[in-house]
């Protein structure tokens, strides 16, 4: 797509999460030795300018939310010009790496946050996936029952772990991007034998929602659908699965657009490639 995948953009996220929690009064929160940490619990991502390799990026985070044990927290990737190439919100918890049951911010977290208490700017508000208290339906027995394609399965190696050996939570958002041409193959194969060029997809938002927290060598599973009768956007469902309890590791939503990397623009569908996508849709399906 001559672009950075979007998996890197979550892990330029993850990376100053470590950093803001250290301005945050918690420099050892994600080392080894750390008596608490901050679990990621939800994201929210819209990704608004295309960053090639090398580009120059940086992100500025605040505090959007601050709870007795959680935050919502707001970071900005910008290019060196000041145009947004990214925004994330970022639901987490304050929790003992012991039990992993949430403890209270400290007095010193608290008055540093007030310090980064910032305003949501527009561009960084939801706009096609909306936010607020869910419950995830997601398993694998109910993806069986709703047709769900298995578009990925595979293993948790430890360079998909932190030092906690947890799953780093960019490595869900990888794996769906690595897999989800198998859920629009057979679409993007037709556009390209009628159009004689090999469109793609690009992300325009996202939501995840993070249930638990796999171990090195545990196993997932992803199992998507389709969704929505939109001509230039797909509305993607993503179950990511535990196979061995066929519980949830994750689920998401997702707004994507078809793209043609040549002409650099999105590409609206015809009543035959309509069509296409509604014959394959999942109806009422959710996150």
């Amino acid at each position: 797509m001559g672009h950075l995948n979007v998996g890197f953009y979550v892990a330029k996220a993850m990376e100053a999460l470590v950093g803001f929690a250290a301005e945050l009064g918690m420099p050892r929160a994600f080392t080894p030795q750390a008596d608490t940490t901050l679990i990621v619990r939800e994201q929210h991502m819209r990704f608004l300018r295309e960053a090639g390799t090398g580009a120059r990026l940086h992100i500025d985070a605040g505090v959007l939310e601050l709870e007795e044990s959680q935050a919502r927290l707001l970071f900005l990737m910008r290019h060196h010009d000041g145009q947004f190439a990214a925004t994330f919100q970022m639901l987490v918890r304050h929790a003992a790496l012991s039990d992993g049951d949430a403890r209270p911010w400290s007095d010193e977290v608290r008055a540093r946050a007030d310090r980064y208490r910032v305003p949501m700017p527009e561009k960084a508000a939801p706009r096609s996936v909306p936010l607020g208290a869910l419950q995830s339906s997601g398993s694998l027995q109910r993806a069986l029952q709703l047709g769900l394609k298995r578009i990925g399965m595979g293993a948790f190696r430890p360079i998909d772990c932190d030092v906690f050996g947890r799953m780093r939570a960019e490595v869900v958002m990888v794996r769906i991007s690595d897999a989800t041409a198998h859920l629009m193959a057979g679409l993007l194969e037709e556009l390209a034998a009628r159009d004689g060029r090999a469109p793609g997809g690009v992300a325009l938002e996202y939501r995840f929602v993070y249930l638990d927290w796999p171990r090195t060598g545990e196993r997932w599973e992803l199992r998507s659908g389709l969704t929505g009768e939109d001509r230039r956007l797909r509305r993607m469902i993503h179950w990511f699965l535990n196979p061995a309890t066929g519980k949830a590791w994750a689920a998401a939503e997702g707004v994507l657009a078809i793209f043609d990397p040549q002409a650099r623009k999105m590409v609206t569908l015809d009543e035959a490639g309509l069509a296409k996508i509604i014959a394959v849709n999942v109806p009422d399906l959710s996150i």
